[in-house]
């Protein structure tokens, strides 16, 4: 299969051609006719494989045959969780559209905020930005949405865990009824995929390769060592294995910088990333790295999600995430684009939880290794074999815990049901919305709890409304759960009122921490 195949227009034909693109990689075979057809998509796909041209190329294409942006319009707006990711992904449009007349501008904080609001000012056909960042720029007037035709989220997933919910809830309900959506990330949770199914219309779902996986063109291991032998141990390995540029992994901010003073003292050129650091110093010191000026960049997971480095040869992870699907995102920074890579964790003893819950989401066991002088004395135990449930090894779908009140299936409150607007289709898979979309608004239920009041219905701005309405019904998070991480309970459909609350609460805010509680 061709690109030319696909149905892309010759100036996008000609740039691929110049960059040395002839076949598209599996996601963008799924995504880009799927993208150009205007259909709703969330694609699983492992990072490395081409999933930003997935959706950049084809979006492209479309913006080309409408009118250009207006004053402080954006007609397509990409939503990412990190600044590193902001810019490759801009970078990315900008590579894609060197033949075809867009405005691209990319938006995130920890910079000046008048430049953004500049180009905004002469509007801008493609807008990548964090959710924060946008927000502001909402709430002061510069950026506005009545030609919105497109908007991706990328790395939903990260946005959630990163705590960015409220910020989602507040720019959803600011776009307008009809826009495609598109949901790209390298993982896929339960919750995030509970979400999609009221956010996206009818989407084209696609999977190229096992969810959570690995890259298998990566090679992973562990050393096993005590947690304060791990300086020494890096070094040693970093001399004794002739490393060349390694990109390094560590849980905290403090870590970082401690790893940093201690590979200078002994002379190794070192520079680092992480959420203290104001943006240009943090891209100043990742293009240091890809120029080779410096051999070893010492990062917090802020980075694991944006830093595209080619032909990088090593990640090691000093630190394992205490997320295990940052693992993922870690070691998929090597290993791109069909090279290989290698990937090795140096794991202590009071991190065996981590590295078990590694295991199982990857389902490997992880080589151990010993390097002789560094054995540890608090031996790390053994994790065992993990083994999917046996219902979704035979291919079966993975049977959700009832969350409703003791004594069997929720009875009391309203039942939650999406019925299709006249004259079109259900809005979200299985009807997931999750609230009523019949029936006059503020009606009490069987329970005689009054129903949330939903907009009438639309298509995507109503179901965005939806979610805050269910999110002030349930009367926000509970104090159980923990800061921007978000818990989808229930199944699909929302069948009983005990579900549809527990989805209210996966897209309402922490009260207790609010945005700016996490430093990236």
């Amino acid at each position: 299969m061709t690109f030319a195949s696909l149905g892309l227009i010759d100036p996008l034909l000609r740039m691929l051609d110049t960059v040395g693109y002839t076949t598209p990689t599996p996601v963008q075979k799924q995504a880009i006719p799927a993208v150009l057809a205007g259909r709703d998509l969330m694609a699983a796909a492992q990072t490395g494989t081409g999933k930003t041209g997935g959706f950049a190329i084809p979006l492209l294409q479309r913006l080309m045959e409408g009118e250009r942006a207006e004053p402080n319009q954006v007609r397509c707006l990409v939503l990412v969780p990190t600044r590193e990711l902001a810019e490759q992904v801009y970078e990315s449009f900008r590579s894609y559209g060197r033949n075809v007349p867009m405005r691209c501008h990319v938006a995130y904080g920890g910079v000046p905020i008048e430049p953004q609001i500049a180009k905004l000012n002469k509007g801008l056909d493609v807008m990548v930005a964090t959710p924060g960042r946008l927000l502001d720029l909402y709430r002061q007037g510069a950026v506005q949405f009545e030609q919105l035709e497109s908007v991706v989220l990328d790395e939903a997933d990260r946005m959630l865990d990163l705590g960015f919910a409220a910020d989602l809830e507040a720019i959803l309900l600011a776009l307008p009824d009809e826009h495609q959506t598109l949901m790209f990330s390298a993982t896929y949770s339960d919750d995030v995929r509970s979400l999609a199914e009221i956010l996206l219309n009818d989407p084209v779902s696609i999977s190229v390769s096992p969810r959570n996986a690995a890259a298998k063109s990566v090679k992973q291991w562990i050393v096993t060592t005590d947690k304060a032998h791990k300086p020494e141990l890096f070094l040693h390995l970093l001399k004794k294995q002739r490393w060349g540029q390694v990109l390094v992994f560590v849980k905290t901010r403090k870590g970082v910088d401690a790893l940093v003073k201690t590979l200078a003292g002994h002379g190794v050129s070192t520079d680092s990333i992480h959420g203290d650091k104001p943006q240009p110093a943090r891209l100043r010191a990742l293009a240091r790295f890809k120029a080779s000026e410096v051999q070893v960049l010492v990062a917090t997971d802020v980075a694991a999600r944006g830093l595209d480095i080619e032909a990088l040869p090593l990640v090691v992870n000093f630190d394992l995430p205490t997320v295990a699907e940052d693992y993922v995102h870690r070691i998929g920074r090597t290993g791109r684009a069909g090279a290989e890579g290698v990937a090795i964790s140096l794991v202590c003893a009071d991190e065996v939880d981590l590295l078990s819950a590694i295991e199982k989401l990857t389902r490997q066991v992880l080589r151990r290794e010993e390097e002789p002088g560094f054995e540890a004395d608090h031996r790390v135990p053994e994790t065992g074999t993990p083994k999917p449930p046996a219902k979704e090894a035979a291919g079966g779908k993975k049977k959700r815990p009832f969350t409703g009140p003791p004594g069997g299936k929720a009875a009391q409150g309203p039942k939650m049901t999406q019925a299709a607007p006249s004259g079109g289709k259900p809005h979200g898979a299985g009807g997931a919305a999750g609230a009523t979309r019949s029936g006059p608004a503020g009606k009490a239920g069987k329970g005689g709890a009054p129903a949330a009041k939903v907009p009438a219905p639309g298509s995507r701005g109503s179901n965005a409304a939806a979610l805050r309405a269910m999110a002030e019904a349930a009367g926000g998070r509970s104090a159980g759960q923990g800061q921007g991480k978000v818990i989808v309970a229930g199944g699909r459909g929302a069948k009983s009122a005990a579900r549809a609350e527990g989805r209210a609460q996966a897209i309402a805010p922490s009260r207790k921490t609010g945005r700016g509680s996490v430093k990236r």
